[in-house]
């Protein structure tokens, strides 16, 4: 990364929006979670300007090396990382790992070495042979509904994983999902999407914040939008938190407030 220059930051001093690279602590102070102990939902998505969060498939392409560098910064602030199904098999999630960087500050915060990834699947047509459930540094958990396959969820126990139920038939409660993870101790959570899901937090009104990643980019298409689903009734407001440019990439953070 050359440089990240905020245009309008609403939450740091002026003395430190000088023209230069932000430090991860700098970062990290930028996107601190509220303090208040109740669960809250940040989501962490990117599009390009003509509202593509794909192109083939994949987030990569639209993304560049300022927001892998929020994005880690994310991850490194979080109890938990909540991702869908689906999104796990395209992306090929992996457990999370610890990073010195945040090693001090996640100690302070009472925090383990890495947040948790939080699986969100109603069928858990997930292969549980894989690394984020077979080896993470800290477990994996498996968000479901109640009457989710038994075998499926005993596979998922065998492989090592914690499952969580969040939902009085297959599908999962977003609401549900998020106490659920809060009442484990789970209070600062991340969802990384895919779309679908970030679409039923929406829809279920658990969303708290937003940090979406502006690219400068077009593709057509139909690739997917950060969010899918049916359409609220009513658009929800948000509030601007902050904004960070470099490269013409805006960096965004709304906040439900």
């Amino acid at each position: 990364m050359r440089r990240l220059l905020p245009v309008t930051d609403l939450t740091t001093p002026a003395a430190s929006a000088a023209d230069r690279e932000w430090t991860l602590d700098e970062l990290a102070d930028a996107y601190a979670y509220p303090e208040d102990g109740r669960p809250w939902l940040r989501a962490n998505m990117v599009s390009t300007l003509d509202g593509a969060a794909q192109h083939d498939g994949r987030s990569q392409g639209i993304s560049c090396p300022t927001d892998m560098r929020i994005f880690g910064t994310l991850r490194g602030l979080a109890d938990a990382v909540v991702v869908g199904a689906e999104t796990v098999r395209l992306e090929g999630y992996r457990p999370a790992r610890a990073r010195e960087a945040f090693a001090a500050r996640r100690e302070a915060a009472g925090q383990g070495p890495a947040p948790a990834i939080a699986v969100v699947s109603a069928s858990l047509d997930l292969d549980f042979s894989l690394p984020l459930f077979t080896s993470p540094l800290v477990p994996t958990f498996v968000i479901t509904g109640a009457t989710a396959p038994s075998d499926r969820v005993h596979a998922a126990r065998e492989a090592g994983a914690e499952v969580l139920f969040a939902g009085d038939g297959a599908a999962v409660d977003p609401g549900r999902a998020v106490a659920a993870l809060g009442e484990r101790g789970f209070s600062r959570l991340l969802t990384e999407g895919g779309p679908r899901l970030l679409g039923q937090f929406v829809a279920a009104g658990a969303l708290d914040e937003l940090c979406l990643t502006l690219s400068p980019l077009l593709t057509a298409g139909d690739a997917q939008r950060i969010a899918g689903g049916p359409a609220l009734p009513v658009p929800e407001r948000f509030s601007l938190i902050s904004l960070l440019e470099e490269a013409g990439f805006l960096f965004t953070r709304y906040g439900n407030i």
